[in-house]
């Protein structure tokens, strides 16, 4: 028996491969930028877009509409309760829920909700690891 891999793989040929790198040139990842060393975090981190625009986006008519706050501001409060949430669940393994209070990007809202989000430490495309946030229903 030998240790080598087969000519004919045992699910077949890949037949398409999505980076992480491809993900955030196309903005389905946003990176979550030197904020995310700031707030603890060691590895490089990500955001999804649907998790960026329930939890991060914001401009100035969002603070006209509903009140006043900022991308920054916001994105911090992701990062540090990603970063806070980590650290008292060391041993969670790969996959983390947790929550943060935010105002939701509706037009209308001016008192923070809370809301849940999933943390995921995973490989990067050299197999370096990579941490990624995304709403609960996201893979």
């Amino acid at each position: 028996m030998s240790n080598q891999p087969s000519e004919h793989p045992f699910f077949g040929e890949v037949i398409s491969v999505y980076t992480r790198a491809q993900a955030l040139a196309d903005g389905v990842l946003i990176d979550a930028g030197p904020m995310s060393r700031e707030a603890g975090f060691r590895w490089p981190v990500a955001i999804t877009a649907g998790a960026w625009a329930d939890c991060v986006a914001w401009d100035n008519a969002d603070s006209e509409r509903q009140t006043h706050q900022d991308l920054s501001g916001r994105l911090w409060d992701v990062l540090f309760m990603a970063a806070f949430a980590a650290r008292a669940n060391a041993n969670a393994g790969s996959e983390l829920l947790f929550e943060l209070y935010r105002v939701p990007r509706d037009g209308e809202a001016t008192e923070a909700e809370l809301t849940r989000l999933k943390l995921v430490v995973g490989p990067g495309d050299d197999a370096e690891p990579v941490m990624t946030i995304l709403l609960p229903n996201e893979d």
